[in-house]
């Protein structure tokens, strides 16, 4: 049988065998373009390969039949490849690094039972806070209207490296301008980064809340039915 030219190393060029930093520890890993991710020999830690390249993979009709190639499993591998974007923005901030990935979780497992496209809740997800730290450093704040004017470009220039299509990139863009100040704006996927957002903000927020004042919280800002259900399993304790 012939091999696909896209993944027969014969046709591959040079800078498809590229070196990557471990977020972790900094330490050099030998990455191949066709490798999802490789184990830091120095700390340990998984680390996504941020160029990953499936050749004809991710666009070829026959992609599913070759390599099991499905639309969920493409949005999987793009996925890998914002993480290692947001980690590497937010450096050492390993705050703001957990929030991105506990909304990625809650907006996951809403996008499961709701309506909506996984690339762009995964997407929106990983970068939605992604301008705070230039936020901090123009306005002395990370007040959500700031890092809505600093987060989308950023997302932008990121999404557009991995050829992203140009309604998504201004799918996702939206949701990143608007997550804090709601300006006339809503779709399916929208509604469940907000609701995923409040999920992980919740706790943090409002740590002594009464229940009441959290059950009216609940029914009046959660905007999906999944993120409701999430909500009232994690923070009533009559469920």
């Amino acid at each position: 049988m012939v091999k696909c030219p896209g993944q027969d190393q014969r046709f591959w060029k040079p800078e498809d065998i590229f070196e990557v930093k471990c977020p972790g520890c900094n330490h050099v890993i030998e990455f191949f373009k066709d490798e999802p991710k490789l184990k830091c020999r120095k700390c340990g830690q998984m680390v996504a390969n941020p160029k990953i390249d499936l050749g004809c993979a991710e666009w070829c009709q026959y992609g599913e039949q070759c390599l099991g190639i499905t639309a969920t499993k493409r949005a999987t591998y793009l996925r890998d490849k914002l993480i290692y974007e947001m980690k590497r923005i937010f450096g050492e901030d390993q705050k703001r690094i957990n929030h991105a990935l506990a909304v990625l979780d809650f907006a996951e497992k809403i996008q499961t039972q709701e309506s909506g496209d996984p690339l762009i809740v995964k997407a929106a997800a990983i970068l939605h806070d992604i301008g705070i730290h230039q936020a901090e450093q123009k306005y002395g704040s990370s007040a959500g209207k700031y890092q809505e004017i600093e987060g989308p470009p950023i997302a932008e220039e990121i999404l557009k490296r991995y050829n992203i299509d140009s309604e998504a990139i201004e799918h996702i863009y939206n949701i990143i301008a608007n997550h804090h100040t709601l300006n006339n704006f809503d779709t399916a996927e929208f509604r469940i980064i907000l609701d995923a957002d409040r999920l992980v903000n919740i706790p943090e927020d409002l740590p002594d809340a009464s229940e009441e004042k959290l059950q009216r919280i609940i029914e009046k800002h959660f905007k999906t039915q999944e993120g409701k259900r999430i909500a009232k399993e994690l923070f009533l304790k009559a469920k």
